[in-house]
């Protein structure tokens, strides 16, 4: 027998009509790749996208074939995010910080048809085209005014694009099991691997990241996502903002602390959202200037960890929550969100800030466990270290064209490569990659844990820890350090900033100063090339 509910299909575009009927006048505001600050609203931008999937047609997309984007936060990726779904095509975000090996590879893996971008990347695209294989159109992300006079490519303006479509367009209908957008892992070991979203999984992963204990989104939300729609969708907030009738606020190419600030400031923006390198450049330019942070409420900070000196500063000297938020692309991406439950609302302020440094608990949709190296599960003690493993029905069953091949065990876990702890109360915490973790005399440090105590002295801008070999506990750390400008803390300095924050076998063996910490695309610290830049090196207790 079969239920008599309707059967109301879970697609990505029924998320932007619903912000065009509920919140038509809800504004959509981006600080312009061009330079002036564009107003736009969710009425304006649901008849743009409608325009973009005629021109798609148009331009011979036809149902299931990828189009890219190279592209900043702005209105017209919006746009064209869900004028691609919308038609059954496949919106495929290219992060421009890969190398650009990488971005040919990713490219023609995804046999992209047409790729759309922005001015910031003109160069670039240029350089790039001869190596691309599929691509049949260049559409540039701009008016005719900003159209270059003369370029290497055959150039489309989207502009012209959407003025020569109507808008008079129904969204087709087809399976909620459609792909509605396609990203790529930022590769650290081999080719990237592509994640194939459904609009179903989009979906749901929507209603799950609108929940008071997630992002807590609202039509009294003033959302300003720093994070880049190419990093995970953003994590779900533009169609999170469509479905609760958010007010969305964009930078565009500037994320400086000084255009943030004041986007913050003028438009009202209650919620936020970035990795934690955004948050540590916003305290110092706080710091600096004496500002403050207006109408700012919430922060949700992902990515990598947040240092305890971030979350007690936001908290102590601006009055704005953090809620650290956990996932991965192949997530969707959010698995956590650390959001304090009553018996952590009625805990000590200490004993809070414990659990807000944790990556939260698990949303309803994503099933986590730990397992240990032979497949055993784990105790949520908050003690059992072991690897985090998910599954739910916005986490990955296979990546893009079966590469890797099957990446769920046996009773449907996928491995996030994260080593974690989870407390009796269900609050997960992330101690460090699998491959990162330094196994020391038979026991785990948390490189993780070790930089973010680190980072908390005075004049270290940034730090990284990694294992290296030692000839009586296998592994010991290095700590890696940046000095803030014109500071001049020393190593002794750093360890007596440690002794009463690590357990005391946790101590460094040595700490060494650098000008620079190699990043991934999307901003994590690379343990790989740190590894290889300091293979030779002899730790002095190896010596």
């Amino acid at each position: 027998m079969l239920g008599a509910m309707q059967g109301w299909p879970l697609v990505v575009s029924k998320l932007i009509d619903h912000a065009a009927r509920a919140y038509p006048t809800v504004e959509i505001v981006t600080q312009s790749v061009e330079g002036p600050l564009h107003r736009t609203n969710w009425l304006e931008l649901h008849g743009r996208s409608k325009k973009i999937a005629q021109a798609l047609i148009r331009l011979g997309i036809k149902p299931g074939d990828r189009v890219a984007t190279l592209a900043w936060n702005t209105w017209r990726h919006i746009e064209c995010w869900y004028g691609i779904s919308g038609m059954g095509a496949v919106a495929h975000t290219i992060n421009p910080r890969l190398f650009q090996d990488q971005i040919a590879y990713i490219a023609n893996h995804a046999e992209d048809q047409v790729l759309f971008f922005d001015l910031t990347f003109l160069k670039l695209v240029e350089e790039l085209a001869p190596r691309f294989e599929s691509i049949k159109h260049y559409v540039l992300m701009t008016d005719r005014a900003h159209m270059p006079a003369n370029s290497s490519l055959n150039l489309l303006c989207y502009e012209d694009l959407l003025a020569a479509e109507d808008g008079a367009y129904d969204w087709p209908e087809f399976d909620e099991n459609t792909p509605a957008g396609l990203c790529y892992t930022s590769g650290t070991t081999g080719n990237p691997k592509g994640v194939l979203y459904t609009h179903r999984s989009n979906v749901l992963h929507t209603f799950a990241a609108c929940q008071v204990d997630a992002f807590a989104m609202s039509s009294n939300t003033v959302v300003l996502p720093v994070v880049p729609m190419f990093h995970a969708n953003a994590w779900g907030l533009p169609y999170a903002a469509a479905a609760s009738g958010a007010k969305f606020v964009m930078g565009g190419p500037n994320n400086d602390a000084e255009t943030l600030h004041r986007l913050i400031i003028d438009e009202g923006v209650n919620l936020t959202a970035a990795v934690p390198t955004v948050w540590l450049g916003m305290l110092t330019y706080l710091e600096a200037t004496g500002k403050k942070l207006g109408k700012l409420k919430r922060v949700v900070i992902g990515g990598s960890a947040a240092p305890r000196f971030m979350i007690e500063a936001f908290e102590r000297d601006h009055g704005v929550t953090v809620a650290h938020a956990w996932g991965m692309t192949e997530m969707s991406p959010l698995g956590s969100v650390g959001m304090l439950c009553a018996g952590g609302l009625a805990e000590t302020p200490e004993k809070q800030l414990d659990l807000k440094c944790k990556q939260g608990r698990a949303l309803f949709g994503v099933e986590m466990t730990l397992k240990d190296d032979d497949g055993n599960e784990l105790p949520r003690d908050g003690k059992a270290f072991g690897r985090l493993m998910v599954r739910g029905p916005w986490i990955v069953e296979t990546y893009f064209k079966g590469d890797g091949g099957v990446v769920l065990d046996a009773d449907g876990w996928f491995d996030t490569g994260d080593v974690a702890t989870i407390d009796p109360r269900g609050y997960m915490q992330i101690t460090d990659r699998s491959k990162d973790v330094i196994k020391s005399g038979g026991e785990w440090i948390s490189s993780i844990e070790l930089e973010n105590a680190a980072v908390g002295c005075q004049g270290v801008a940034e730090a990284a820890v990694i294992g290296l070999p030692h000839p009586k506990w296998d592994e010991r750390p290095l700590l890696i350090i940046i000095r803030k400008p014109g500071a001049s803390v020393s190593k002794d300095e750093i360890l007596a900033h440690l002794k009463d924050k690590i357990a005391k076998w946790w101590m460094p063996d040595d700490v060494v100063f650098v000008d620079s910490i190699p990043h991934t695309a999307t901003g994590k610290i690379q343990k790989t090339a740190l590894r290889e830049q300091f293979k030779g090196y002899t730790l002095p207790t190896a010596a």
